[in-house]
Formats: structure tokens, sequence, C-alpha cells
């Protein structure tokens, strides 16, 4: 099953940092936060990503390109004909295809424009600013029970995220905004779609968290897989500096991963 992971905003919100590089860059600790989520989906044995680039997209090809490098001892000989000499292999067992899907495409129309590298299968979907120890493999156990088109991960965080009201069955019936003190769940990304999501997806302007998801809920197509571990947004420069905290003290919830 193939993820496909949106990273093409222009992270307006964390300017300060994301006029640099493209948010999915920023790092937490030595590495991308995007690295951080494509480690966690690989711990329960997804492996194959593809990469929704906008904003910057040639830093996020230029990043993978010399992985192996940036985690390698190498020596260079200049006096052998320029020789490089390996001497670990550090890698990923990843396969990983980054789409430009344009600058100011919607995230509707970015999850269009890879339909044909995802083809006619069950896939996953996440942001490239979220991170979450959320069980991926219980996650697409349940998707697999109730046989809709989408679901998508519920969480209780934040104060700016839109509302999902949910039904006993776990069926998301409404959206709405959220109040303060407003204890409803949110829309945490980590999705399981069916290939009939495609159907909802009309163009370039189609913003994936309205008209698609709001046809979804009037079709009753959407679950919610309920969540409540942790799950944490850098969209600020502050959020930034609290998961780069955690990192560095060793107490990083999101590190399902060994090593």
């Amino acid at each position: 099953m193939k993820v496909v992971i949106l990273a093409g905003g222009l992270g307006t919100r964390i300017s300060e940092e994301s006029h640099l590089k493209p948010k999915p860059m920023l790092e937490i600790g030595d590495k991308p936060i995007l690295w951080h989520i494509m480690k966690g989906y690989s711990h329960f044995g997804y492996h194959e990503f593809i990469i929704c680039c906008g904003y910057k997209q040639h830093m996020v090809k230029e990043w993978f390109a010399d992985y192996y490098l940036y985690n390698s001892d190498v020596t260079f000989d200049f006096t052998a004909d320029n020789k490089m000499t390996v001497h670990n292999n550090v890698s990923e067992p990843w396969k990983v295809t980054i789409v430009d899907t344009g600058l100011n495409t919607m995230t509707g129309g970015r999850v269009r424009r890879v339909q044909k590298y995802i083809g006619d299968e069950t896939f996953l979907m996440t942001y490239g600013d979220g991170v979450s120890n959320v069980n991926i493999r219980e996650l697409v156990e349940f998707h697999k029970s109730h046989g809709k088109t989408a679901t998508i991960t519920a969480a209780d965080v934040g104060q700016r995220f839109g509302i999902l009201d949910i039904s006993k069955d776990k069926e998301i019936i409404s959206f709405r905004e959220k109040a303060q003190d407003d204890g409803g769940k949110i829309n945490a990304g980590f999705m399981v779609l069916e290939p009939q999501i495609f159907e909802y997806l009309k163009d370039d302007g189609t913003v994936f968290e309205r008209e698609p998801l709001e046809e979804l809920v009037k079709n009753r197509q959407l679950m919610a897989y309920m969540f409540d571990g942790f799950w944490a947004c850098m969209d600020t420069k502050r959020e930034m500096d609290m998961l780069n905290e955690l990192w560095n003290q060793g107490q990083a919830p999101w590190k399902t991963w060994k090593g």
C-alpha cells in the first residue's frame, strides 16, 4: 500500500523558517519532519511513498538524491582518479516518488495529480507537517472493516482546526468550526482512501478538506478512526521548538521505530 504525503504548501504560519525551505523539510533534530513521518509509516511496514511537492520542490528532490551520502561515512580519494569509497551502508527500505504538483495547487488537486502513481488501489495519505504515534496497522484494519471510501484519524488537539461530529458507529456526520473550549475531535490526517476518492477531486482548485470530505459525509462514505495518543502539527515556530525539545530530550512520543 502506497503512502501519499502532502508536502507542497507555502507554510505561511511559520514563514520565519519556511522562506528558506519548504515546511516538510524543516528539521526536528537533524532530520526533516518529512523523514520522521516516513519513519513512522515504515515502522509498520509501509515503505513506498509518493510525495506531493510544490513550494521549493527542488529542495525535497535534492535532499533525497543526497540521502545516501548524508548518512554514510565516505572517503574521497583524489589521488586515485577521484575514487569514492562508502564505508557504511546507511539506507532505508524506501521507494520514493517525488512529484511537482504545482506551486498554487490545492490539497485535493495535488492528490489528483498523483493518481497515475497510485493506480487503482487503496492508499494511505497524510500531511507533511504532522507527527503522531498512531498505529497505522490498526488504522488500516479499521478501514478494511467498514468497507467505505475513506477513513481519517480523529484526535483531540488544537483550537484552530475544524471539528468532526462523529456518530456512535464512528461515521462522520458533519464538520463545523471549532469553538473555544470545544472538546470535539479534529482531522489529524493519517487517512486511508479507496481509489473512488478520485471521483471527488475535480481540478487543481479542489481543497480536499472542503467539498470532497463534505460530499463523502453526504454520501455516508467517511469514517473516523478514534485516536487518543500523541499528535502534533508543526505549524508555527513555537510548535517546531516544542517538537525539537521533545526529540532532543529523548521523549518524542512519535518515535515508534528503533535506532
